[in-house]
């Protein structure tokens, strides 16, 4: 896979591009965080239903991600991206009768077409990240893009609770009448409207941008069966993708039930704390763009993620709610919130995930050739882990584990991230 030779030039313009592309889908995907909670209060759902949330978004990879690779095959990479914007334009319109209807299953279709354009727009941006520039400095690259993919996800709670949840955050642990419920649901009809119409300007800018095409050395004839079993006879890219299944579980887990888990503790700013979580995934993503490969390698990095999330889950599972020492010792004396310990530990498992994506992709791919683009379908697969570390949580959750006790199912993740980093992106061959 390469650019063509007429559009060869500075990568500064199209890493630009790519950027904005990711804050795009940074601020679409970091919504969730607080739409969940938001919809748990107004539609009074339990932690299983309210996780149905998270699972349609994500579900959607499971389906779409092949089909996508072949979409990009047909139309090419650039078309491929305003192709992707354009179906969660298409999302985000489907908001509108949801929140007027307040059906819970009209909310579950959208977030499902919103993950579908999602993966198609993450199964073409992400090979020009690792494409454009050395491969061994690609986790450096992709951290960049993680940055500004995980600083949306710092704005987008906070633009969600200054657009909605601020006037309606004296209701947290009351029961709302029939008035409230509708006023609640329809606030949500025209920040969705504008974020519609945004991202379908950005379709149209995409398409006429001077982002060059990738090229691919695959033959469009052959068959997506044939790409694919011949991609998964490369040990290293198969193992990825489950170790991206079982990330992007823990990721979406740290990131998007943390307000429910603070609604069920009586936090009134409940819709911001996902903001927290990708505040460390900012710093994460900061120490790998300074540490990858100059001070420490891309496997190594992983490891030390996958060791501290399993110490951060283990303090989650065992910690007080009522224990509040890391706020006074980090937050109170900045003027930050009182929160509990265990809160402040599922934010901290942001600093432990956000080296693991960027990581995982160039060790994934790497001897791929010409298979590129089915790996990279394939690995963008693996978000539909989101999908189901949150379903599990719930299922959890209503046990007599209590939300508390249901992010054990991290643990079991961190340990295969774990094995990855230390043998699995080794194996060249099933023998």
């Amino acid at each position: 896979m390469t650019i063509n030779n007429e559009n060869k030039r500075s990568s500064v313009i199209p890493m630009a591009i790519v950027a904005g592309l990711f804050f795009i889908l940074g601020f679409a995907t970091w919504l969730n965080g607080s739409l969940m909670p938001y919809l748990k209060q107004i539609l009074q759902l339990t932690p299983f239903q309210a996780s149905l949330i998270l699972f349609s978004f994500y579900i959607a990879v499971t389906f779409t991600a092949l089909p996508s690779a072949w979409v990009i095959r047909k139309v090419g990479y650039k078309s491929g991206m305003a192709l992707g914007m354009g179906i969660m334009m298409l999302a985000g319109l489907l908001f509108i009768p949801a929140a007027k209807t307040q059906i819970f299953a009209l909310f579950l279709f959208a977030q499902l077409v919103m993950g579908a354009g999602q993966t198609l727009l993450q199964t073409a941006v992400n090979p020009y990240v690792v494409r454009l520039g050395p491969e061994e400095s690609a986790a450096a690259r992709v951290s960049v893009m993680g940055i500004l993919n995980k600083g949306a996800g710092v704005i987008a709670p906070l633009v969600f609770t200054a657009l909605i949840l601020d006037s309606f955050k004296d209701r947290v642990g009351t029961e709302l009448t029939a008035v409230q419920i509708d006023e609640m649901a329809n606030s949500l009809v025209v920040p969705y409207l504008g974020m519609a119409l945004f991202i379908g300007l950005l379709a149209i800018l995409v398409k006429k941008s001077p982002l060059p095409e990738l090229e691919s050395d695959e033959e469009p004839t052959e068959s997506n069966k044939g790409h694919t079993r011949e991609a998964l006879s490369h040990p290293n890219l198969a193992l990825g993708v489950v170790a991206l299944f079982f990330y992007v579980a823990v990721e979406v887990i740290a990131g998007d039930t943390i307000g429910t888990f603070a609604l069920s503790l009586g936090v009134e700013n409940y819709g911001v704390m996902t903001s927290y979580t990708m505040v460390c995934m900012v710093v994460g993503y900061t120490l790998g763009i300074l540490t990858i490969p100059r001070f420490i390698s891309q496997p190594k990095a992983l490891m030390i993620s996958a060791i501290l999330g399993i110490v951060l889950t283990v303090g989650i599972l065992f910690g007080d709610n009522n224990s509040y020492a890391i706020a006074n010792a980090v937050l109170v004396p900045l003027g930050g919130a009182m929160l509990p310990d265990t809160l402040l530990m599922i934010a901290f498992l942001g600093l432990a995930n956000a080296i693991v994506w960027p990581a995982v992709w160039p060790l994934a791919l790497s001897g791929l050739g010409k298979l590129t683009s089915t790996g990279s379908a394939l690995l963008v697969m693996g978000i539909a882990g989101g999908a189901f570390g949150p379903l599990f949580w719930g299922l959890s959750s209503g046990t007599s584990l209590g939300m508390q006790g249901g992010y054990a199912v991290m643990l079991p993740c961190y340990m295969f991230i774990l094995f990855y980093a230390v043998k699995g992106y080794k194996m060249k061959s099933w023998k």
